[in-house]
């Protein structure tokens, strides 16, 4: 862990968290994480490993088996979300971008998707409107206001599902796989997206594969084993540089 946030109040943590699908495939075990303000974590592992289910818990999607998270200093339970004061102020503080765009885009038009965050959450039409015009504009999709979701490529269908986020104006942002089957230039518009917002102090979470681009996406990285586990927290270009810990985790091909 970075020296800088060494005595820092972690926005998110993690404590001996355990997760089983169905309550017989594990996919997390005994896992201990903490995010602070303003980091730019990956997730690292190999297909399975759990790295996505973390992220869903970050996002109180799901919820341990064991162990507990706390989110912004608030133990983030099934039972505690229940509370609508708490609900809203959780969820407009943490966002999260699918892998699959499909997903998460459902709305006719992108410019009711993008709206559908704020005003769900009780925003002011006239406000909403004002944000949704700004973060299209931001993600130079202003064109595709009116277009429907179906009609979009896959990279402009990333944009949108990003922009659905961001015009939340979150803290922490999640992101699942996000260069994931996108081509080259989507790809190098992302990663350049992910430093303005990492330059912006937005806490940014990746669960990620792509070791290529992970210096240019995270200060930190935190590797997940095939048996669930946290196996290795620290400088993501330490990490890179640990061949024998990469290939251990199924990360890199032996040599």
């Amino acid at each position: 862990m970075s020296s800088s946030v060494e005595g820092r109040r972690p926005l998110l943590r993690v404590a001996g968290v355990s997760f089983s699908y169905l309550g017989r495939f594990a996919a997390l075990d005994d896992v201990k994480l903490s995010i602070h303000e303003g980091e730019s974590v990956a997730l690292l592992g190999a297909n399975g490993c759990g790295k996505s289910t973390l992220l869903k818990v970050l996002d109180g999607l799901v919820f341990p088996d064991a162990g507990t998270y706390r989110a912004f200093g608030e133990e983030i339970t099934e039972r505690s979300l229940e509370d609508d004061q708490l609900n809203r102020a959780f969820r407009g503080r943490v966002g999260f971008v699918f892998q699959n765009a499909d997903a998460q885009v459902f709305s006719p038009t992108v410019r009711e998707e993008v709206a559908f965050g704020p005003l769900n959450l009780g925003l002011d039409r006239g406000d909403a409107e004002e944000r949704v015009h700004d973060v299209l504009e931001l993600l130079d999709i202003a064109e595709l206001a009116d277009r429907a979701p179906y009609q979009l490529s896959g990279g402009q269908k990333k944009r949108v599902a990003i922009a659905s986020v961001l015009v939340m104006n979150p803290e922490v942002i999640l992101f699942d796989e996000p260069t994931a089957a996108l081509d080259p230039r989507s790809t190098r518009w992302l990663v350049e997206l992910l430093g303005e917002l990492r330059r912006a102090g937005k806490t940014i979470v990746i669960a990620t594969h792509d070791l290529e681009r992970l210096p240019a996406m995270a200060d930190r990285s935190v590797v997940i084993d095939e048996a669930h586990r946290v196996v290795r927290d620290g400088p993501t270009a330490e990490v890179l540089d640990d061949r024998e810990l990469l290939e251990g985790a199924n990360l890199a091909d032996q040599a």
